[in-house]
């Protein structure tokens, strides 16, 4: 709440009065400091001030800004660290006021020509006006209290699926924002509809924005996987839908799902937040929203077509908005045609360019296909981590394709995450010189020489006598390794051509 206050010209003028007594005090306002914001006949002066200090690094003397502007300031005297403390929070209100006042002065013309958007930002940016004061974390001081901070505050919430949370340290953080990617029909709206009934059973309060998918398909969708009833007998069953769903609400969170059209902005999605907020009495613990390609920054000057431009600002809003609501955060991403081919991707399988994923904290890679989803299997790669070193590991989680629900595979049939030519849990060599080392044997009675591609099991040829003689161990290490120089310079020279 900004105080209603009279700042005249006489209290401004002991503002700079008292800056000019007390540098430090300058200082320590510097990044508020704005001239403008002065009264004319002040404003010559707070400018001079401030273009001195920046071009000489001290404060000119009070005969310099009487020979420049005119303005005579007398000495003060008896200034103490209690006359500081007023003239640091009077400053401040004063600055925060003026910047409001200015702010709406200039949205005349922008309400006129309908930018609300520009508006909203000059507003909020005058009421955050302030003075640093807070000095950050002292590394040293308290390390269990600091990590307490952080387990207490962002509060690791498990994603449902023990093997995803494995990978990410515990599961997701409040106040992040985490994207799903994969190509059409791979299976984005499942995971974050999984996701958002697995949050919900555990206790958590959520909604669900959807900007594709109806309301009415949305629940039908988590009706089947809450009650495991396959979705073509969804209609055969309401009764026992019905029942089946009222009771598990009674021990679940609660799930909003709302529908919000394409190109909707993170101001959109705020203020129905807010006003789901007021009339519920309920904060979301978590916020899932299909899809971010499908949102338009607040900024109305942004052009749609520049994809790149436009998903880094709603990304950045999207992230603001998690960080603003302390909630859970997931949403969903395109990967692009390059992908289709793909069983590996990267983040340039990304629709739009890499600008979301620079502000994303997690992002997660959806792979599937038509035979994996017929033997019930989807597998997830993570692209990029912050709170974690999964990047490049993968995890296969079973699919049920009757009723859509996604969940960790049992025990016995944890993979190692790799999937390749149609197979799971395909063996992948990391070089080309381990598969050549890995597939050549030599018998010691010199009969024939295998050319399957399996694990050796007969002497490598550097371990044989010579001469009748046992080769000592650095002779046969020697030409082990000469074997493999003269194999690596092999392979080069055949790149090369």
């Amino acid at each position: 709440m900004i105080e209603q206050r009279d700042y005249n010209t006489d209290l401004q003028k002991l503002y700079l009065q008292m800056f000019l007594h007390d540098a430090e005090s300058f200082v320590r306002v510097q990044n508020i400091f704005d001239a403008s914001l002065f009264d004319r006949n002040l404003r010559q002066t707070a400018e001079f001030i401030k273009d001195h200090v920046e071009k000489y690094r001290t404060l000119p003397t009070l005969e310099q800004i009487k020979a420049t502007t005119n303005q005579h300031f007398d000495a003060l005297e008896k200034i103490d660290s209690g006359h500081i403390d007023w003239l640091l929070d009077e400053f401040e209100q004063f600055t925060r006021h003026k910047s409001l006042e200015k702010a709406i002065l200039e949205s005349a013309d922008l309400l006129e020509k309908g930018q609300y958007a520009d508006v909203e930002t000059k507003i909020k940016a005058a009421v955050q006006i302030g003075l640093t004061k807070d000095m950050g974390t002292d590394y040293f001081e308290d390390p269990k209290a600091r990590l307490m901070r952080i387990k207490d505050s962002n509060g690791q919430c498990s994603t449902g699926w023990p093997a995803l949370d494995r990978k990410l340290f515990g599961g997701f953080n409040r106040g992040e924002l985490n994207i799903f990617a994969g190509g059409s029909g791979s299976g984005k709206s499942l995971f974050m509809q999984n996701l958002a009934l697995n949050w919900a059973l555990a206790g958590l309060n959520g909604i669900y924005f959807t900007l594709e998918l109806s309301e009415e398909l949305c629940s039908m969708r988590l009706d089947s996987m809450l009650t495991d009833v396959p979705s073509k007998e969804i209609f055969k069953r309401i009764d026992d839908i019905e029942l089946k769903v009222k009771m598990m609400g009674k021990k679940a969170g609660g799930l909003q799902i709302k529908y919000m059209p394409a190109g909707s902005t993170t101001n959109d999605f705020r203020a129905y937040i807010k006003e789901f907020t007021t009339r519920s009495h309920i904060k979301p613990d978590f916020i899932c929203m299909d899809y971010l390609d499908l949102c338009f920054p607040n900024n109305k000057k942004v052009d749609p077509s520049n994809l790149f431009v436009k998903d880094k600002f709603v990304a950045e809003e999207l992230r603001n908005l998690a960080k603003e609501q302390h909630c859970l955060f997931v949403t969903a991403s395109q990967l692009n045609r390059a992908s289709v081919e793909e069983v590996e991707f990267d983040h340039s399988h990304i629709a739009g360019g890499i600008s979301k994923i620079n502000t994303a904290d997690n992002v997660i890679g959806i792979f599937t296909s038509r035979a994996m989803r017929e033997r019930g299997r989807y597998q997830i790669q993570f692209m990029k981590t912050r709170s974690s070193n999964a990047v490049g590991q993968k995890v296969d989680l079973e699919f049920d394709i009757n009723t859509l629900r996604i969940r960790d595979l049992p025990e016995e049939e944890q993979s190692n995450g790799s999937y390749n030519s149609g197979q799971m849990n395909g063996p992948k060599s990391s070089s080309v010189l381990d598969a050549i080392k890995t597939k050549s044997t030599l018998n010691t009675d010199n009969e024939s020489r295998s050319t399957s591609w399996e694990k050796p099991t007969g002497t490598h040829a550097w371990d044989y006598q010579q001469g009748g003689k046992e080769l000592k161990p650095e002779v046969a290490e020697q030409r082990a390794q000469g074997m493999v120089n003269k194999m690596a310079g092999l392979l080069k020279s055949l790149d090369d051509d």
